[in-house]
């Protein structure tokens, strides 16, 4: 059975709500899944003043943490094309990992959330990819088998990078039937791979 990790970032319950469905799909897969965050970065002035969220669910994790899982599934909000900076902090703390190849041959993947249809949320995939190949995952994306994420008759998240979802410039749209279904979908096929993998 393989160990896979989901692992987010989320200012106002976007991404976490991805990273449940995530590990739904994972769990769906036969794997055995943690859900765990990254610690918050931001001053405590901007998170009253921006009203971030604070009642997280799941537990922080410890980078170090990272090779005792087969799978990595990070989820992360854009910030202008790119991973938060709160997610881009813990990978920061990698070093160790990366000096011993660690995490090599393990399975990588990512989705996210942007404010709109454009935001660069395939942008910010390929920055989560880009970290996830420096220390030698096998990055998995979302394949077209689903095929949700070609629905033209509804605005809605998805590529082959991975599961996408849009929150609206107030954060007022959260994740539809269709982005949960392809966060699932992209949880089932990263843990069906590495099970494969670790077989």
């Amino acid at each position: 059975m393989a160990k896979v990790l989901v692992l987010y970032y989320s200012s106002y319950g976007h991404i976490e709500a991805m990273a449940k469905a995530v590990a739904e799909g994972a769990e769906s897969g036969g794997a055995n899944v943690d859900i765990k965050r990254v610690p918050e970065t931001a001053p405590q002035e901007v998170i009253e003043a921006a009203h971030f969220k604070t009642d997280h669910p799941y537990p922080v994790c410890d980078p170090m943490e990272l090779p005792n899982y087969d799978a990595i599934i990070i989820g992360v909000p854009t910030r202008y094309g790119n991973m938060a900076s709160q997610m881009q902090a813990f990978w920061d703390r990698t070093g160790p990992l990366w000096a011993t190849g660690a995490l090599i041959g393990k399975v990588g993947g990512a989705f996210a959330s942007s404010a709109t249809q454009h935001g660069g949320n395939e942008a910010t995939l390929l920055s989560a990819h880009k970290t996830l190949l420096h220390h030698g995952l096998v990055v998995v994306g979302l394949p077209y088998s689903f095929a949700g994420q070609m629905n033209m008759d509804e605005i809605v998240g998805g590529s082959p990078y991975g599961a996408t979802t849009m929150a609206k410039g107030d954060g007022s749209r959260m994740p539809s039937t269709i982005e949960l279904d392809g966060a699932r979908f992209q949880g089932k096929h990263i843990a069906e791979i590495a099970a494969k993998l670790t077989a």
